[in-house]
């Protein structure tokens, strides 16, 4: 989980953080801000089940509200997150 924080409308704000499977590779980290409904991949292929894997992830808000990004993973098997970590955060 990832601590609520307020943003700035226009500017770019970046996450990061790390991901991991037990032992499968991961393939890609996922990003949704509408719920779920879409998804954006990170391509993370190159990494190996034995080790974390980081991403990162920017977006710039284009008006004032409330943002909910959930991020998952997705391993070699096609198989992702079954629950996703989420934050919130706030532009103004």
């Amino acid at each position: 989980m990832i601590a609520p924080l307020q943003v700035e409308v226009g500017k770019p704000v970046t996450f990061d953080g790390y991901a991991e499977d037990y032992g499968k590779p991961i393939v890609s980290v996922e990003f949704s801000l509408d719920n779920g409904e879409h998804w954006t991949a990170f391509d993370v292929s190159d990494s190996v089940g034995e080790r974390w894997v980081h991403w990162t992830f920017s977006y710039t808000p284009v008006k004032p509200g409330f943002y909910r990004l959930l991020v998952r993973s997705v391993n070699d098997e096609g198989t992702a997150s079954p629950l996703a970590d989420v934050a919130e955060f706030t532009a103004a």
